[in-house]
């Protein structure tokens, strides 16, 4: 006696469920690589760790005689420090400013708006660390000092983005953040400016070690420095992952719903 047809197993039923579980582990997959390259994309398109920083003996509004330690983390594995251009914040002349300590070799030269510090390069990996005295720190909260950092092969990094807004710059500028004045504290005179080519030496051994010519270092003014890491820095970290992300999430949806098509073309057939 034959079965009726009504009830012979269907080729198409075994067939849909095992599509559809198929392209249900296709798409995982998806997701999985999709999650595996926005982490790697993530990785690469975030900023460097390394940094310049600025810490104080007295961080306080009006303070004087105030020692700043200024530490640039070397970036290259080829090349070491030769210059460091400092911007000094308003409220400090480069008059306010004599050089505490330095590596050995270097010397400080005022400029228009801060000084520099060069000498001969540092080996590579090694951290640029000196000192600066200030006559008085300014009546603020916070004050920034954008540095301009160049290496022995011509490589500059430039360290010059102010917080605004309550976002984190990729290359933040130094910052010190300064307590309140103490009671009775008010501001010192003015400084007569100095000649931009006073320079003073690290140490008195200083003058004895090979110099390498302070022209090297960046001349730029500050708002050029802001222009060119503007122009140099190209789509910003957080628009290139938004980019990644939104083409990760198209390229996986767009690959699973082609699957499950597939899948419910196969079972009509």
């Amino acid at each position: 006696m034959s079965t009726p047809l009504s009830a012979r197993p269907s080729a198409r039923t075994g067939r849909g469920p095992r599509s559809v579980r198929t392209a249900g582990r296709t798409g995982r997959r998806l997701v999985v690589t999709a999650a595996v390259a926005l982490t790697a994309a993530l990785a690469l398109a975030a900023p460097a760790a390394a940094h310049a920083e600025v810490e104080a003996d007295k961080p306080q509004a009006l303070a004087e005689n105030v020692t700043l330690r200024f530490v640039s983390e070397a970036e290259s594995d080829s090349a070491g420090f030769t210059a460091l251009r400092v911007v000094l914040p308003r409220g400090i002349t480069p008059a306010d400013v004599s050089l505490g300590a330095a590596p050995r070799g270097w010397k400080l030269t005022a400029t228009e708006d801060g000084y520099t510090v060069a000498g001969p390069a540092l080996k590579a990996g090694v951290d640029a660390e000196h000192e600066i005295r200030v006559r008085q720190l300014p009546s603020a909260k916070e004050i920034a000092f954008k540095t301009v950092e160049t290496y022995s092969d011509g490589e500059v990094s430039r360290w010059i983005e102010v917080p605004s807004g309550g976002e984190e710059p990729e290359q933040p500028a130094p910052v010190l953040k300064l307590k309140a004045a103490a009671p009775g504290a008010r501001p010192v005179g003015a400084t007569p400016s100095p000649s931009p080519t006073a320079t003073v030496g690290a140490d008195a051994g200083a003058a004895a070690a090979p110099t390498r010519s302070v022209a090297a270092a960046p001349k730029t003014s500050a708002a050029a420095d802001e222009a060119a890491a503007d122009e140099g820095g190209g789509i910003s970290t957080g628009a290139l992952v938004g980019v990644i992300v939104v083409a990760l999430l198209v390229l996986g949806g767009g690959a699973l719903w082609v699957l499950r098509r597939r899948a419910v073309s196969s079972d009509a057939g």
